[in-house]
């Protein structure tokens, strides 16, 4: 094993527990083949549809996980996090099953439908800030209130979680070349590069982020984890994959290590992506969840007369928002 994952302590077989230890309360989520995907980069691409996730994200995983390996005063206590929405929801319904006193701190610009969906768990929720500020008023809590802190991304149990995907893809496609994962804090990105490379060395693992919030990019491109003020960023309809890193989050090293590349794509083409995916997949993605197959609209070369994976992780987006996208007329 090599001497990172050793000082992180976290490898395939945490990942193998975590799936046994989540089944009973997840749902192992379809690979579709899409026609329309495949024939526009002249490939073969498949669609790993978290959106049809129990909360309708991929965050459910890493949330059971997390929660399910508490100790029981930890448990008592309760819990608090941040979240820009889908982890919040994936948290709050976990905790609700546990009967768990859960708070999520969530920035102001997150998305009416995510915070409607979290308030139906009678979750105390606190919107602050940008999401920096949020993730920094979720530690202060914590810290204040003796509570246990679950970070979306900076945790071996939530990546473990998250890293499941992983061997899902391998189970059913194992000829699969080139894996697409929405890229933010990179917890997803951290567990499925690290179930997949574990296996096969030669599967490309690629990173997706919108150009609008690059801040896992940059700080790949400058060796080390920029603060959000370093970097260019704008609001994204990519919502979920917005904002900064924790520092020293365990994440980076992880990715730096284990991911081929990461690309940026333009907002345009992830707006584009929704609607085809809908149009042509009958799919509601969120835009997280679409920047995956937006990198395909964007480099269709790459994935030519090649097997590709993409992670759709989620579909919770707000109902106007997507009419506006999507036009639906039905």
């Amino acid at each position: 094993m090599e001497e990172f994952l050793v000082s992180i302590k976290i490898d395939a077989s945490d990942i193998k527990i975590a799936r046994e230890t989540i089944r009973p309360f997840i749902k192992r989520t379809t690979l579709k083949y899409s026609n329309f995907l495949s024939s526009l980069c002249q490939g073969m691409v498949y669609l790993k549809l978290e959106n049809s996730q129990l909360s309708h994200s991929f965050k459910i995983r890493g949330a059971f996980n997390k929660i399910l390996r508490l100790t029981p005063e930890e448990k008592q206590k309760g819990i608090i996090t941040c979240s820009s929405g889908n982890h919040g929801l994936a948290t709050a319904i976990a905790a609700k099953k546990f009967n768990m006193s859960v708070k999520i701190v969530v920035p102001e610009t997150t998305p009416r439908k995510k915070i409607d969906k979290i308030k139906e768990y009678s979750t105390e929720l606190i919107l602050y800030g940008d999401y920096d500020k949020a993730e920094q008023k979720a530690l202060e809590l914590a810290r204040k209130e003796l509570k246990t802190y679950i970070s979306p991304y900076n945790d071996l149990d939530i990546i473990a979680g998250q890293g499941t995907i992983g061997l899902e893809i391998l189970e059913e496609f194992p000829e699969v070349e080139k894996v697409l994962v929405p890229i933010g804090g990179g917890g997803l990105i951290a567990g499925i590069a690290i179930a997949i490379k574990c296996k096969n060395r030669s599967i490309e693992v690629i990173g997706v982020q919108s150009e609008a919030s690059p801040v896992m990019y940059e700080s790949l491109k400058a060796g080390k984890i920029l603060k959000s003020e370093e970097v260019k960023i704008q609001d994204s309809i990519a919502d979920g994959l917005s904002g900064g890193i924790e520092e020293e989050s365990i994440t980076f090293k992880i990715t730096q290590k284990k991911v081929n590349k990461v690309i940026l794509v333009k907002e345009e083409n992830i707006k584009e992506a929704i609607r085809l995916l809908w149009e042509k997949d009958n799919q509601v993605v969120e835009g997280a969840g679409a920047v995956g197959p937006a990198a395909v609209i964007e480099n269709k070369e790459q994935f030519k007369n090649k097997k590709t994976v993409i992670i759709i992780s989620g579909g919770n987006i707000d109902n106007k928002l997507f009419d506006e996208i999507a036009k639906v007329s039905k």
